[in-house]
């Protein structure tokens, strides 16, 4: 597998996951045309609210809006109306929510002249086997991601968030057309931190990840767009 670089840019979301705005903007500049997106998560929401979302749309590239909404499906619907309206291209919300806050959410977004894609969120990437069933899920992540991913895809969302490490059997699961989001990439030799769940860029992308959602690896390191250009070499690599 060896992408283009257009496809591997079109692959890789940067989270810019900070509360500072100066470094949100100078991340969004830096990486410009080295990301396909760029993800503004709940750190830098609840700093700067919606005036940032468009500040950073306007620089030219996408916003994923990753707030995972998680409420009664009215409270939701109309927040999704609200993420749609300020431009995002994509915004979260939890799949453990319900079907019926799922369908609010793709209500709320097609209200929108450009509706967003809608993400739910299956299983946080934070989170192993071992963590869920402390918190009394049974079943094991993989076997979570599937239930739930399955109900997204009823209730009309454009596509899921999960680990890189299922993404294969969602891709068989579901088929093409399907968005798979997976955060939890690390290149080789990155400190995992604290996600559980992880994977190298490359072999995100041969499991059938659509969207590789990278923070620290590249907003943490010395040289950021050094960073991108690490992970774009990766992908483009015969």
């Amino acid at each position: 597998m060896a992408l283009t670089r257009a496809q591997a840019v079109a692959h890789l979301a940067v989270a810019l996951d900070t509360s500072e705005r100066d470094e949100v903007v100078r991340l969004a500049r830096v990486l410009a045309g080295r990301a396909g997106t760029f993800k503004v998560g709940l750190e830098a929401f609840t700093a700067h609210g919606p005036d940032l979302v468009r500040e950073v749309r306007d620089l030219g590239a996408p916003v994923f809006l990753d707030l995972k909404l998680h409420d009664i499906p009215n409270t939701v619907e109309r927040a999704a109306r609200n993420a749609a309206r300020l431009g995002a291209a994509m915004f979260t919300v939890h799949a453990s929510g319900g079907e019926a806050m799922l369908r609010a959410a793709v209500a709320g977004a097609a209200d929108a002249e450009r509706p967003p894609a809608v993400l739910a969120v299956t299983v946080l990437t934070s989170l192993d086997d071992a963590a869920l069933e402390g918190l009394g899920i049974p079943g094991g992540a993989a076997g979570r991601v599937r239930v739930w991913a399955e109900m997204a895809r009823r209730a009309g969302c454009a596509g899921v968030v999960c680990s890189p490490q299922e993404a294969a059997a969602l891709r068989a699961a579901l088929g093409a057309g399907f968005l798979l989001v997976t955060p939890g990439i690390r290149p080789a030799g990155a400190a995992s931190a604290d996600q559980r769940r992880v994977a190298t860029p490359r072999a995100a992308v041969e499991a059938g990840a659509d969207v590789l959602v990278v923070g620290r690896p590249i907003t943490g390191a010395a040289d950021p767009a050094a960073a991108a250009e690490a992970i774009l070499a990766e992908l483009c690599a015969p």
